[in-house]
Formats: structure tokens, C-alpha cells, sequence
């Protein structure tokens, strides 16, 4: 008998749940007043999608992003400002940090994910022998050469919320049957 596990998901926060000002760039941009930190926009269908997730999921739903202190306390503030626990159903226990995009591995490891979403391909590559479905969001900045960066072997690009949604029922029909 195979043994399945559980689906379990990570998501990142900067550019795939809130909006990033400036292309390519990380959520550093969150200088300014609480107030203008809590009208920083959600990634078009972010919190409808992460809902989503956290229902398909049965709750299994890790928010997971690099950051320090100070933007640590910032995203809190962000996910309280936009009511984000009310409107996802998300625990706001299971909101992680780590120092260095790598270190998500770590979090991966420990709560035994099987889904991640980020929007960053060095993430991906860190995670590639520990989490089966990967999730590369967004459009990916251009090289130097204007070249577009290549995908991690074993993960899928999704533009959008709903190529997100798509490519993880897929995975979780599959794991159903």
C-alpha cells in the first residue's frame, strides 16, 4: 500500500500575495506609515486564492517569508491592516519567517510541505528535493542580457492566482482518487 501524505502548502508573501512597487524588486518597500503600508495592495486574486487554499488544504496553509525583524512586524501589520485571517480563513499561527530565501527550506522540512508557491527561482531550487509541487508565480525579471531567467527543473510557471489554483487542484484531484 502507498502511503500518501497530506497536502500541505507554503506561500510566500512579497509578490505573491502583496503587490511589489517596483518590478523584480523584493517587499523592502515597506517604509512610510502603518497606514500607507496597510493600503499597500494584494496581488490580484491573492487573498481569494489563498482562501481557497486554505479550504482545499483543510487548513494546512503556511505563509512562509524571508525577512528580518522590522519587516517581519510590518507584513503582521499588513496581514492584520487587510484582515487577511478573517477573509482567508488562514491561521495566524502558521505565519513563518526565515533570514535567507534558502532557509525556507528549513520551514519546508519541518512542516512537511508538498506545495510551495514563490515567486523566487533560488526558493524553488532549495526546495527541489523536498517539496513535490512547485510553484514559480508571477512574470520573472529579464537577465542583464534581457534574456528570460530559466525555470527550476521540476516546477511549474503560474503567472496568476488562477494559473496557481489550476495547477494545484490538478495535484490534489490526482492525490483524491
Amino acid at each position: 500500500m502507498k502511503h500518501v501524505t497530506e497536502p500541505r502548502i507554503g506561500v510566500d508573501v512579497g509578490r505573491v500575495l502583496v503587490e511589489g512597487l517596483v518590478p523584480g524588486a523584493d517587499t523592502s518597500f515597506f517604509t512610510g506609515d502603518d497606514d500607507a503600508l496597510v493600503a499597500t495592495p494584494e496581488v490580484p486574486g491573492a487573498l481569494d486564492g489563498l482562501a481557497w487554499l486554505v479550504e482545499r488544504f483543510d487548513g494546512r496553509v503556511w505563509l512562509v517569508s524571508k525577512c528580518g525583524p522590522r519587516i517581519a512586524e510590518r507584513t503582521q501589520l499588513w496581514l492584520a491592516g487587510n484582515d487577511v485571517y478573517t477573509r482567508t480563513g488562514l491561521d495566524p499561527d502558521q505565519v513563518q519567517f526565515c533570514r535567507a530565501r534558502p532557509d525556507k527550506a528549513v520551514h519546508a522540512r519541518r512542516l512537511r510541505l508538498t506545495h510551495f508557491v514563490d515567486d523566487r527561482p533560488d526558493v524553488h531550487t532549495a526546495l527541489a528535493d523536498l517539496v513535490a509541487h512547485r510553484y514559480l508565480f508571477g512574470p520573472q525579471p529579464k537577465t542583464a542580457a534581457g534574456e528570460t531567467r530559466p525555470v527550476p527543473d521540476g516546477c511549474v510557471p503560474t503567472l496568476t492566482w488562477p494559473d496557481v489554483l489550476h495547477h494545484v487542484e490538478t495535484t490534489l484531484t490526482v492525490q483524491d482518487r
